[in-house]
């Protein structure tokens, strides 16, 4: 979210919660460090309190990404400030099954890589359900577990996650409100969620042992923590109706439940969306956009033939009695929405349009797109990448992930035998080329599951995707040196699991700036990737840019940032501040560029919650955004690329 519109919604988000919508109590935090370390003090306390009073702590535990950033704060108070886990007994809420425990992606390997290997907590007072057992003997196992539960006297503070159907550890959609720890199926779009710790779907466990819906109502205190793109299933959970076929809005019937959430993961929420409909609001610009856009797409209407009734009818007298004539905000409303499209995003020259989202001067511009993946570029801004480009911009790409986790073994062997092919065709001897091609075949060959490639398979499958990048960037038309590859260390581990920002990342990242001085950066503000990279390659060029202005760099001060989303999700048409038309054959000559990723094409490694490929995923996210805009009374172009600017 740009930084003026954080600080006002900020302040939205302090309201009182006496006259909301909400049925369960949310607490929002600006970002998921702030969220963790509120939820990680809450157990310091009742840790604490429990040693004062010499009893154990019975905590119930989570997994997933959801509380990653949650166990470092609590490794961070252990080693910083002295908490101790002596008296901390735990419960895992689930596990897949079948999967061996040291595996790379079980829950047990999860729990011990990110909290339990770093504090004092008595490995004979860690609880989780066992994946590696006989299915005849899941059932007794089961049962045990809620013995030893009950045996310590119940848990008394249960961490939970949610999934994007709603449920609570594994308690799928229709999981009964009396169920206990038991042996599920997994519904297809937890699996699809999953496959993030996967290479792919196929290799997602279909079964799970979960602690039932019951079990999760007996503890004492309930904090579920949802971040980013869970914001519509959050707001079903704590505003809709109780359901069975949402699991999390049973959490309703607690009587000590509180959602932890993020900005993000807010905006479906009603004092957030609609805060109009919530009490007094302060009807600045940008809450007048909103309020009229969601009204005008509610009624189906464009924005020039709302009428009086409409307002009335849809909550929003007291913008009448405020702003004047329907007719009038209207107007605003439609101009607001109108200046942001623009056919010239590096600023059209030689013009003086004061409602224009870019400057006229400098022309050309030194235009640098960040890419978080080798080719997020193509996917996310093809469009507006081209045109720069066309219209006689210096644009340079700077590529900040090697990406090489996104590349099929396949691909591994197929190009190696292009190389020694290659080599032989052309009287080169080939005799290194042809050891490292069966080195690579050998260890792609006797593989196990979920075992890290090797630096030298992982260096190749990083190639392969620089290759790729350079084609797509000479396809646009850039020249070699106008091409940047960073490789951020953070990313360089092997696993899907990555590192938190570095100081070297930074530092790199710095020196890019530095040489090239730019009049505008793209940054990818797409926080909804299931990798967590691009939120750590945005956290890098903020931190990057913020060091930058704070030493007084003079070309700091005239250059503009511009934020695009990923493939994942759009702006909501309301924060949307430059809009980018396309053409049918624009949206195809994008379509071609991305084509040339030949090894995200078809079945890619961790793609995510959605199945489509990511040509598909950009043509129908640009096409919604251009019918949106027409729905309200604008031009109708055949796809649009959207940006709000990032003030810092």
């Amino acid at each position: 979210m740009p930084q003026k519109e954080a600080n006002m919604s900020h302040q939205r988000f302090n309201i009182d919660l006496t006259d909301s919508f909400e049925k369960i109590p949310v607490k929002i935090f600006t970002d998921t460090k702030t969220g963790s370390a509120f939820v990680a003090q809450e157990i310091a306390n009742l840790i604490n309190e429990k040693t004062k009073k010499g009893e154990d702590c019975v905590l119930g535990m989570a997994t997933g990404s959801t509380p990653i950033s949650l166990y470092a704060e609590l490794v961070r108070l252990h080693k910083e400030e002295g908490l101790s886990f002596k008296n901390v007994i735990t419960f895992n809420l689930d596990e897949y099954y079948p999967l061996e425990r040291e595996a790379l992606q079980s829950y047990w390997s999860f729990m011990h890589r990110h909290l339990f290997n770093h504090i004092d907590i008595d490995p004979s007072n860690i609880h989780m359900p066992n994946g590696a057992l006989l299915k005849e003997d899941v059932k007794k196992h089961c049962l045990k577990y809620e013995s030893l539960i009950d045996a310590v006297g119940g848990i008394d503070l249960q961490i939970l996650g949610i999934g994007n159907n709603g449920h609570i550890g594994f308690n799928e959609p229709g999981s009964s409100i009396f169920s206990k720890t038991r042996l599920v199926s997994l519904d297809n779009i937890t699996r699809i969620a999953n496959a993030y710790e996967f290479q792919n779907i196929s290799q997602v466990p279909r079964m799970a042992i979960t602690m039932g819906i019951s079990t999760i109502l007996k503890a004492k205190k309930i904090l579920l923590m949802a971040w980013g793109m869970k914001a519509p299933i959050v707001a079903k959970s704590v505003e809709g109706n109780l359901t069975e076929q949402i699991p999390a809005s049973i959490l309703q019937q607690h009587n000590d439940c509180t959602f932890v959430i993020d900005e993000t993961a807010a905006t479906e929420l009603t004092r957030i969306k609609s805060p109009w409909l919530t009490g007094e609001c302060e009807w600045t610009p940008s809450m007048m956009k909103r309020a009229v856009i969601q009204m005008a797409l509610k009624a189906n209407k464009p924005v020039l033939s709302l009428t009086t009734h409409d307002y009335n009818e849809n909550g929003l007298g007291d913008l009448l009695v405020e702003k004047g004539e329907a007719y009038e905000i209207n107007l605003q409303v439609y101009y607001l929405l109108r200046d942001s499209i623009t056919g010239w995003p590096g600023g059209k020259p030689n013009a003086f349009i004061p409602a224009h989202p870019e400057r006229s001067e400098p022309h050309p511009k030194r235009c640098l797109i960040f890419s978080p993946h080798p080719d997020d570029d193509i996917i996310s801004m093809g469009g507006t990448f081209m045109r720069l480009h066309d219209q006689g911009h210096d644009v340079h790409v700077g590529y900040q992930a090697s990406g090489n986790i996104a590349v099929t073994d396949e691909f591994v062997t197929r190009f190696l035998d292009f190389a020694v092919g290659f080599e032989e065709q052309f009287g080169i001897d080939n005799q290194k080329s042809k050891e490292v091609l069966t080195e690579a075949a050998n260890f792609l060959s006797n593989k196990k599951k979920n075992q890290v490639d090797t630096n030298e398979i992982r260096s190749i499958k990083g190639l392969i995707r620089r290759c790729e990048a350079k084609a797509t960037c000479r396809y646009v038309g850039l020249k070699d040196e106008n091409i940047h590859f960073l490789n951020l260390p953070f990313y360089e581990t092997g696993e899907v699991e990555k590192n938190p920002m570095s100081e070297t990342d930074i530092v790199i990242t710095m020196e890019l700036l530095e040489k090239l001085k730019p009049h505008q950066i793209y940054c990818a503000g797409d926080l909804a990737d299931p990798h967590g990279t691009h939120k750590v390659c945005l956290d890098i060029v903020f931190e990057s840019l913020r060091r930058l202005k704070v030493r007084g760099d003079a070309w700091i001060k005239d250059c503009w940032v511009w934020l695009y989303k990923g493939a994942w999700q759009e702006w909501d048409l309301a924060e949307i501040e430059m809009a980018i038309p396309m053409s049918p054959d624009q949206v195809m000559k994008k379509r071609f560029g991305i084509f040339i990723h030949q090894s995200q094409k078809d079945m890619v490694p961790f793609q995510g919650t959605d199945s489509r490929e990511f040509w598909q995923r950009a043509e129908d996210r640009n096409a919604n955004t251009a019918k949106l805009y027409a729905q309200l009374g604008l031009t109708k172009y055949a796809a649009m690329e959207a940006f709000v600017r990032w003030h810092y």
